[in-house]
């Protein structure tokens, strides 16, 4: 039996692309042309594996589509698609519990491979009854341990790595493959934080693991793939992660 894929997207033209994309890939597809209409096809009892969903829309945007379609199902995969994505949207998301996060323009490959790695994934629901699991749905925000970008899942390694300023990761790719990629943090950093925020973070620092996260997110967003010879620096930090650097806990 075919799975079944709901998408929700207010232009037609995007939804027609992704619903002949997934239909020549053996997929049911339905549409949907806002976030209302979406909650509605969902509710009306049909067995959806799947729901990929824009964040861009006008009334009721994605991550409030999101949320209400989690309330309603806690075991729902959703994918987020978007143009105006970033990691901070994309960790808002899965605290939400969206299921992967895609970039918009995206190709056929990409959206198969998003929608194909979504449904191998394991959705943890809460425990107890349909109104218990609803309610937690709503209220409950779970720790972000994986990102999960353009069908690619970024996963803590645990190997150690020789020096402090280095941070190694397992990225799985959408077809299961998993690689090794170290995320090396430039020492003059540390200088440049302390400088603009009057502390020190060393590089032990929790603060610099989760940098070097979101730079390799922000990569396998961008490229669409990992990074070459499974290398990448850390070598600048915004001015809003300066803001994060001073009031960071390790707690």
């Amino acid at each position: 039996m075919s799975q079944r894929v709901l998408i929700i997207d207010d232009e037609e033209h995007i939804r027609q692309m992704m619903r002949l994309t997934l239909e020549a890939a053996g997929y049911e597809v339905a549409e949907a042309k806002d976030g209302p209409e979406g909650l509605r096809l969902y509710g009306e009892g049909a067995d959806w594996d799947l729901v990929v969903l824009d964040q861009r829309m006008p009334g009721m945007d994605g991550l409030e589509t999101l949320r209400r379609l989690k309330l309603s199902d806690p075991g729902a995969r959703i994918v987020m698609a978007t143009a105006y994505g970033s990691i901070e949207l994309a960790v808002d998301a899965m605290k939400l519990g969206a299921t992967d996060f895609l970039r918009k323009p995206m190709t056929p490959e990409t959206l198969r491979n998003s929608v194909a790695a979504a449904l191998t994934k394991q959705i943890n629901v809460p425990a107890g009854s349909a109104e218990v699991r609803s309610a937690q749905a709503a209220t409950i925000h779970p720790p972000i341990e994986t990102i999960t970008m353009n069908g690619f899942s970024i996963l803590d390694s645990p190997k150690e790595v020789a020096t402090t300023n280095q941070r190694l990761f397992t990225v799985v790719s959408p077809d299961g493959g998993q690689q090794e990629v170290v995320v090396t943090i430039e020492p003059e950093l540390l200088g440049y934080v302390e400088q603009r925020t009057r502390r020190r973070l060393p590089l032990e620092s929790s603060f610099w693991t989760e940098q070097a996260r979101r730079e390799l997110g922000d990569y396998l967003w961008n490229e669409g793939k990992v990074p070459p010879a499974g290398k990448l620096t850390l070598n600048e930090i915004k001015s809003e992660k300066l803001q994060i650097a001073a009031r960071w806990s390790e707690d």
